[in-house]
């Protein structure tokens, strides 16, 4: 593979038309893109996010910083050898790798980034350093959101880089990401706490708009509400459930007519092959 400097990166589509071409009417088209897809895996800790990457069609793992989980699992005998690269430390290194998928001959077919969250630190620590000489206090990085603003040029280049993976490699892009609790402003009544993507709110914004699916994993859970006036008692089973529409509880979303529930099963394995039937049923059914 030769390497190359991480500046080359593309930051527009490669089938963008060039500034300055007029457009006419021999442009229009009535066809979809014809790309592979682009989603985002949200998910509680533990609910198996790496295993179920791990069975998608020849993949790749991007690791962030601390987030060696597949090394684990492999070591573990939970999983077979899976190639990655080695644990990224900086931001560099990750549009490096980047453009090495771009630029060298491989069969891979999936790009799996693990994580969305470690990827964003990466970012903004660049951005600390390159725009801020090292400070993330209130008269640098923090002082009234400066630096995750300007952090939104360089991740816009990093989402044009995985399209890029798209359209030169015909790759699939699969981003896990970490959640946590955080409270809704609700403009239509009182506020409530729901499962949200452990990035900043800017960054989720682009990256949600950008992806054709996010599709949150979790465990079923009941909730038993006697008392309306109090909190109900929640009871979690271990069936693994794949939420793909949006609720008031959690983010999600998809373009593809799936059902708004998938039953993920005991594996990662059953849980690639849950997804990947229902995917093509709806897409069958969408054909109809």
């Amino acid at each position: 593979m030769s390497t190359v400097a991480s500046s080359r990166l593309p930051a527009v589509s490669a089938n963008a038309m060039p500034p300055g071409k007029r457009l006419s009417l021999a442009d229009i088209t009535n066809k979809g893109s014809g790309l592979p897809n682009r989603y985002i895996i949200p998910g509680v800790e533990g609910i198996g996010k790496t295993s179920f990457a791990a069975y998608a069609p020849s993949p790749i793992f991007i690791e962030t910083r601390g987030e060696t989980g597949l090394e684990t699992l492999i070591d573990a005998g939970r999983l077979p050898p899976i190639p990655h690269f080695p644990e990224l430390q900086s931001w560099g290194e990750m549009t490096s790798a980047i453009q090495q998928l771009l630029d060298g001959e491989h069969s891979y077919r999936t790009l799996v980034i693990d994580t969305l969250n470690g990827a964003e630190r990466l970012c903004h620590e660049m951005i600390c350093a390159r725009d801020f000489k090292g400070d993330w206090g209130e008269h640098g990085f923090s002082n009234y959101q400066k630096g995750y603003e300007i952090a939104l040029a360089d991740w816009r280049n990093f989402l044009a880089s995985l399209d890029m993976l798209r359209e030169v490699r015909k790759m699939s892009i699969l981003c896990l990401c970490h959640v946590r609790v955080k409270t809704f402003k609700n403009p239509e009544g009182a506020d409530y706490d729901r499962w949200t993507p452990d990035i900043h709110e800017k960054t989720w914004g682009l990256t949600h708009k950008w992806s054709d699916a996010v599709l949150f994993m979790n465990y079923e859970t009941f909730v038993n509400e006697k008392d309306p006036k109090k909190k109900g008692k929640a009871t979690s089973t271990q069936q693994r459930i794949m939420f793909t529409e949006r609720h008031a509880a959690y983010d999600a979303k998809n373009r593809f007519g799936l059902p708004s529930e998938i039953e993920l099963g005991n594996s990662g394995q059953e849980a690639w092959n849950a997804f990947l039937n229902t995917l093509k049923q709806a897409k069958a059914e969408n054909k109809q």
